[in-house]
């Protein structure tokens, strides 16, 4: 596990196990916020240990972005701490949580001892959190999933953008025009950092910059495949490449790769959703 100092207040975890997925720590005079766990308890207990040995302080509340176990899974090591997600979150967790969890204690041994947690802090479209002197503002931001939100460091102006923000947009377990409209929300706000769900910190100067390439990711991405289906092509996964929209195939170690096959799937489906429903 890789861990990055972001401000005086502000730690970065990022996975070395799990696809570079991201949890963070702030640290205010009431105790650390932590938004976001890691999949495997392993790396979720040593950013425990961090807090409580090296910062001298406990974890009070947990903030969930999104129901996925990549997100939540270590919700269970902070038994004491107030938990904080959307309304939505909940409600998945709660059904498909634990499913997922399910299937992860019968495939492997190290999620024998893993609890589902429920939050039991939620909000619909935004919440203020004030912990100490510190100012969290949370707000709901779907596209990726339904119930995604996006947490701004208010002071700091450090954003924890979770799945909104990530190497490529990815939007197989939401909507594409979701995706779009969270990811406009996110321009000329002068962020100092964006912290993704996935992979590196991205630092001030890159912030548009970053904002503009996802959104030209899903224009082209839309482009091509509106193109496709008006050509009858067959296999539309294969025509569209990652490159063709923009990307590098080499992000995520070459995961994108996969994401982007997922992803033009996923806008042909919702596309072909869209025609039924016009043609009623």
């Amino acid at each position: 596990m890789q861990r990055e100092r972001v401000t005086e207040n502000i730690f970065v975890f990022r996975s070395d196990q799990y696809a570079q997925v991201t949890a963070g720590v702030v640290l205010t005079k009431m105790g650390a916020v932590l938004i976001d766990t890691l999949l495997y308890p392993d790396e979720t207990m040593k950013i425990k240990r961090f807090v409580e040995e090296r910062l001298g302080t406990t974890v009070r509340y947990v903030i969930n972005t999104h129901f996925h176990a990549d997100h939540t899974t270590g919700t269970y090591l902070f038994p004491d701490a107030q938990v904080v997600a959307h309304r939505l979150c909940r409600e998945l967790l709660n059904t498909r949580g634990r499913e997922s969890l399910e299937r992860l204690q019968t495939s492997s041994a190290e999620f024998a001892d893993v609890e589902l947690v429920l939050p039991n802090i939620v909000f619909d479209d935004e919440i203020t959190l004030t912990v100490g002197d510190t100012v969290f503002e949370l707000w709901s931001s779907p596209g990726h999933s339904a119930d995604s939100i996006t947490v701004l460091i208010q002071d700091m102006n450090v954003l924890f953008a979770a799945d909104t923000v990530m190497p490529i947009p990815y939007f197989v377990d939401g909507k594409f025009t979701d995706f779009v409209t969270s990811l406009e929300r996110l321009r000329d706000n002068n962020f100092e950092n964006i912290v993704q769900g996935h992979g590196e910190v991205i630092l001030r100067g890159e912030v548009n910059q970053k904002v503009e390439s996802d959104l030209e990711y899903l224009k082209r991405l839309e482009a091509a495949v509106d193109k496709a289906l008006a050509e009858k092509v067959d296999d539309i996964s294969e025509s569209i490449s990652v490159e063709d929209c923009g990307k590098s195939p080499i992000l995520l170690n070459g995961t994108v790769k996969q994401l982007h096959r997922q992803n033009v799937n996923m806008l042909v489906k919702q596309r072909q959703q869209e025609t039924l429903l016009e043609a009623k």
